[in-house]
């Protein structure tokens, strides 16, 4: 058949050559706007490649958008990719000096599938606040540099060490990105492990039966030297019955030692992994004859100053008698009155800051007790610290029985101002005495390392023990935590103490469900974390955004008021079995929802009483708050009349301006003819001309934009960011969407009430492996639940009976 029409014939001639991605073929001199031919002529036009544009008429090529690149190996037709985001989930596991680092993919690829990794190790000096690259003993396996697998072994490290560890990732066109590739980090500290060797010992001084030694502490201590172990024997008769003592200072005497003979001494250190090696053997010997006696006339003075201060006790013993004797007709009445003032009078007993102090050193002698380290035994680490490790060990004090106790300890190398940091927890915990306040038994600070020792709480944080114990507790019980932790902060507020750092992960239960309120002080001095988003700089200081009241986070003013708001979220924590606050929301999204009077809504399964008590402490106005007392007063109602907790708030519901947080209900996409329309419907019209100059005009390419994209274009805010890359991710569901969108939110219940049956089906088949419940969940969560305002508080006998009673 003759060709009648130019256009048609070069069709024809060309459609076995098509690309997938060319919807049409065009033969002209000079092609249109978003086309280009290869060869000048009359030849065929083609659309320009994904992430490309035509700069003219007659372009031969389409370049590629800002911070979308062409590797060397692609050809001038391909389409243009980009660098890809962080690796996600990092996990790590420490065991002594060897660490597994695993990770998961990128979210974001850059649409390459030509993906590398890189792993960069980094140790950390604490005390200075600096990390540098690791030496080259240091073995990562199976490398460090261009890793296909997402999985690496490292081992050599040192132990007791921080670690910063970065898994960086890299495509085929990240050495064409002006920028750094994104990594993710994690901080590790490697367990203790045996010191090494002592290095020498030296024989200080020496008498016919004595000994006095002294040593340096071993080159790698790793870890806290607890104590050290002397072992000695005499030269000529070996190893075999050889004599050992301990001492708690690099510095023994050997006492019971025959005159004039030749020993043979050892010392070794311990720390909580065990003994390290003995230092090389030393020969020491004693001395010939005792020291000759002193003649009468030398002694003398020693038999005067005996008899003097024999006197001298006899004078004060008869004094003291006196003294008590007066005191004992009066004794009923100074003692009535004395706690008359402490307890009974307003007012009188108030919190004292240590930091009023000229000499803070005088704080912890006036309300902290010494203990002498003898009476401390440390027996393993049990967590880390800001300042140092945290340990679980014993105190047996004279006179009482032994305990066991929780230790802080303050790190190897630390500051005059950190030193005074750690020990202003202590001064201010041994102001208070009260059954949900952590109680101090004493301080260490004679010797090193500076200790705190306190009681020991079984059980440990109350929010990891919450999750560990997910909906093991009744109602009944939860309100029995919430009373305590009231009680305790109700004790504070009469001291005028506000604790400013009220959360679950501050409240620690012992074996019989007491909370006590703990970590006093301590979050004024944190150090700047970027790995830690909870807490966050403000105003010069260091502020938990989820957890702390709107005034605190805008003027820093920290009041009782405050800590009552906090006590709410600590409240909703409970009652959620220790779900994050706000879930994964950005710290500034938190705080403009808060500030537009949004608030979270009711965990699972909460009674209502206690929900209005939440949104009572959330009030803006911090005057209308309740107070603890009050607080206390409406948990007891609520306990002695049980029948009242049995009432349920719908999650669905709202009320006034504490709605629940975020509505997730999305708009239709298809129903807007301009992307200019669309950022009418979510409220982001000031980004029009943003999109439109950026070339972002159809929603094919509004649909691809990455979080990169909307900051090059200007879009700065992390929480207008996150509102439009949320969309963009619905906008996409939608396109990839089976089933018809009817209406806004009614297409979507739609598509999830049809989809019912199958969750039903699926959810039975597949709870008994947790790791395929995950996954599910996972799937659900890109399709469709994170839509749901109950946000992520889901677990599998919940779903359905949710959704039955919300769709």
């Amino acid at each position: 058949m003759p060709c009648t029409q130019q256009w048609s014939c070069a069709k024809d001639a060309i459609q076995p050559t098509v690309h997938p991605w060319q919807s049409a073929v065009i033969s002209s001199f000079s092609c249109g706007p978003g086309s280009f031919k290869s060869k000048q002529g009359d030849g065929p036009c083609f659309p320009c490649p994904a992430n490309s544009r035509a700069t003219s008429g007659a372009a031969s090529i389409c370049s590629c958008r800002n911070g979308y690149y062409r590797s060397d190996t692609d050809t001038p037709d391909s389409p243009c990719t980009t660098v890809p985001s962080a690796p996600r989930s990092v996990i790590s596991s420490v065991n002594e000096t060897s660490l597994l680092l695993e990770w998961s993919e990128p979210r974001d690829m850059g649409g390459r599938e030509d993906i590398l990794y890189n792993v960069i190790c980094k140790k950390c000096l604490p005390e200075r606040g600096v990390c540098s690259r690791c030496d080259d003993n240091v073995d990562i396996s199976p490398r460090h540099l261009g890793l296909t697998q997402r999985r690496v072994t490292v081992r050599n490290l040192q132990a007791h060490t921080q670690y910063s560890f970065e898994i960086q990732v890299v495509n085929g066109v990240s050495n064409k990105s002006p920028y750094t590739p994104q990594f993710a980090s994690v901080n590790i500290t490697t367990n203790q492990a045996a010191p090494s060797a002592v290095p020498t010992v030296h024989l200080m001084a020496a008498t016919a039966s004595t000994m006095s030694l002294s040593w340096l502490p071993p080159e790698n201590p790793n870890g806290i030297i607890l104590d050290y172990e002397i072992k000695y024997h005499e030269k000529d008769q070996g190893e075999a019955i050889a004599h050992t003592m301990t001492a708690q200072r690099s510095n023994a005497r050997i006492e019971g030692l025959k005159a004039g003979t030749p020993y043979v001494v050892q010392v070794r250190a311990r720390t909580v992994a065990g003994y390290g090696r003995y230092s090389s053997p030393a020969d020491f010997s004693t001395n010939l004859q005792s020291d000759p006696p002193k003649s009468w006339q030398e002694q003398l003075p020693l038999i005067v100053g005996s008899i003097t201060t024999a006197l001298v006790f006899i004078i004060a013993v008869v004094v003291i008698g006196i003294v008590c004797l007066r005191k004992q007709r009066n004794g009923s009445e100074s003692e009535y009155t004395e706690k008359l003032q402490q307890y009974i009078t307003p007012g009188m007993k108030v919190y004292i800051d240590p930091f009023t102090y000229e000499d803070p050193n005088e704080a912890v002698r006036e309300f902290a007790k010494e203990i002498d380290v003898s009476c401390v035994k440390i027996e393993e680490v049990i967590g880390a610290g800001e300042f140092g490790e945290v340990c679980r060990g014993r105190l047996k004090l004279p006179g009482r029985r032994e305990i066991i106790v929780a230790i802080k300890t303050l790190k190897v190398g630390y500051t005059d101002r950190q030193r005074r940091d750690f020990l202003s927890e202590a001064s201010i915990m041994g102001q208070f005495d009260h059954p949900n306040i952590i109680r101090l038994e004493g301080v260490v600070t004679k010797s090193r390392p500076v200790m705190i020792v306190t009681e020991f709480m079984e059980n440990g944080a109350l929010d990891s023990f919450l999750r560990l114990n997910d909906g093991q507790f009744t109602v009944i019980q939860l309100v029995g935590m919430l009373r305590g932790i009231a009680a305790g902060m109700k004790y504070l507020s009469d001291m005028n103490y506000v604790h400013r750092d009220l959360a679950a992960r501050n409240i620690l239960v012992n074996s019989n469900l007491v909370c006590k309120v703990s970590d006093f002080g301590l979050s004024r001095f944190l150090e700047d974390d970027p790995t830690d988003p909870t807490y966050t700089s403000s105003l010069g200081g260091k502020i938990p955004i989820r957890w702390t009241a709107p005034e605190a986070i805008a003027y820093r003013k920290f009041t009782s008021a405050s800590d009552v708001w906090s006590y709410g979220i600590v409240m909703w924590e409970v009652m959620s079995y220790g779900e994050r606050p706000y879930w994964d929301m950005s710290n500034q999204d938190v705080i403009n929802a808060v500030e537009q009077d949004y608030r979270l809504p009711p965990p699972m399964d909460c009674p209502t009483a206690l929900h209005q008590l939440m949104l009572d402490c959330w009030v803006k106005e911090r005057n209308l708050r309740p107070k603890f007392t009050q607080i206390v007063a409406t948990l007891d109602k609520l306990i002695r009349n049980a029948a009242s907790l049995k009432v349920v708030t719908n999650s669905t519901q709202s009320t006034g301006v504490s709605q629940p947080l975020l509505d997730r209900c999305v708009p239709d996409y298809t129903t807007f003819t301009t992307v200019g329309d669309w950022l009418d419907a979510i409220k982001m019209s000031r980004y029009r001309d943003n999109f439109v100059n950026a070339g972002f005009a159809s929603f094919d390419l509004v649909a691809q934009m990455t979080a990169e994209d909307l900051l090059r274009i200007g879009v700065t805010l992390a929480g207008h960011q996150k509102k439009i890359l949320g969309s963009i991710q619905d906008m996409r569901l939608q396109m990839n969407q089976t089933l018809p969108v009817q209406g806004s939110c009614l297409g979507r219940h739609g598509v999830v009430k049809e989809t019912l049956n199958v969750l039903q089906s699926k959810i039975k088949r597949m709870t008994d492996v947790k790791g395929r419940e995950t996954r599910f969940l996972d799937t659900c969560y890109d399709c469709w639940v994170t839509r749901h305002p109950l946000h992520y508080d889901l677990k599998w006998h919940r779903i359905v009976p949710l959704l039955e009673n919300t769709y």
